[in-house]
């Protein structure tokens, strides 16, 4: 993965929250974001996905400069999971999962089948597919939305704080689920207050504070920072 940021810079009202901020990031495969809550994880996570234009700067991912012009056709390329599940509530888990391989993918009943089948069993949901979002637990319909964003198989998946809305008893599962993405070769991007999962996970790390980057590099760099604010984060 190749990220590529300059001078970004984005608001919301009057109040700058990621602040002409800069970054490269050559080779990864798992990124995580961290720091304090409302530093701007979660706005950077949204212009890298392009869910959300920034005010000024250049963003670029994998070779991809994302602008007006260019976003739509960058979405279809990847996949985003939010805080909360966001499954259509009237469909089961398979067919939320379907729905978006004829529709996105426009794949056939038959391949469509096959592969939400392979899916359900891999994340171990096979015995739950049938039942609607509302009748599932939390930990449930979360890795089920995880699943749906990578039955398209994007080539990079973007996480925002997945655990957030969930309690403690749940948020194994889906950090689990998340590894286990990680151990097929999936490439992403996480927003985490995990601290232990992000050691586990990512390879590289970026840290804010109040709408700037302070430190970024591999993870092993979490045993020794250089910075006396990302000591004191690591060791909170």
């Amino acid at each position: 993965m190749k990220i590529k940021i300059k001078n970004l810079t984005k608001s919301y009202d009057e109040e700058v929250v990621l602040k002409d901020i800069s970054l490269e990031i050559k080779d990864a495969k798992v990124v995580g974001i961290i720091g304090e809550s409302g530093c701007g994880k979660s706005t950077l996570l949204r212009q890298l996905s392009g869910i959300e234009m920034a005010d000024s700067g250049y963003i670029c991912v994998n070779g991809s400069e994302i602008d007006e012009s260019t976003v739509h056709s960058y979405q279809s390329r990847i996949g985003v999971v939010f805080q909360k599940h966001s499954l259509f509530p009237h469909l089961s888990i398979r067919d939320n999962i379907l729905l978006i391989l004829n529709k996105v993918r426009g794949m056939d009943k038959s391949d469509a089948d096959i592969l939400t089948d392979r899916l359900l069993n891999d994340f171990h949901l096979i015995e739950i597919a049938n039942k609607i979002p509302s009748k599932v637990s939390g930990g449930q319909a979360q890795r089920a939305s995880i699943v749906r964003a990578i039955a398209t198989d994007p080539e990079l998946l973007f996480l925002d704080e997945p655990t957030a809305a969930l309690d403690p008893l749940l948020t194994g599962e889906v950090l689990d689920t998340i590894l286990d993405l990680k151990n097929k070769g999936s490439q992403f991007v996480f927003v985490t207050h995990e601290m232990d999962f992000l050691r586990k996970t990512a390879d590289h790390f970026i840290f804010m504070h109040e709408g700037h980057i302070i430190e970024t590099g591999g993870i092993d760099i979490l045993d020794n920072p250089k910075t006396a604010m990302l000591a004191n984060f690591v060791k909170r």
